[in-house]
């Protein structure tokens, strides 16, 4: 891990097109502001690993709902009984 030592208004890069600058310093907290391209996703970890834990979510529910219909379909294709 990189560790820097900013002031208020100081900024860093990363890469080309992402600025992040120390906008206020009160007490513990530290205002961040984050300059980046629209096609970056910027967001707090926490909501990230929310969006990630969500996003696992529907692909492990729409996989079991593909499998449900595959079976679905299977059954409905086999000979009636008599």
């Amino acid at each position: 891990m990189l560790v820097l030592t900013r002031r208020l208004n100081q900024s860093i890069k990363i890469g080309d097109d992402i600025e992040i600058t120390v906008i206020e310093v009160r007490g513990d907290q530290v205002r961040l502001g984050v300059s980046a391209p629209r096609d970056v996703s910027v967001h707090r970890k926490e909501v990230y690993l929310q969006i990630q834990q969500e996003n696992r979510a529907a692909s492990q529910s729409s996989a079991e709902e593909v499998s449900l219909d595959a079976l679905t379909q299977a059954m409905q294709s086999l000979p009636k009984p008599q």
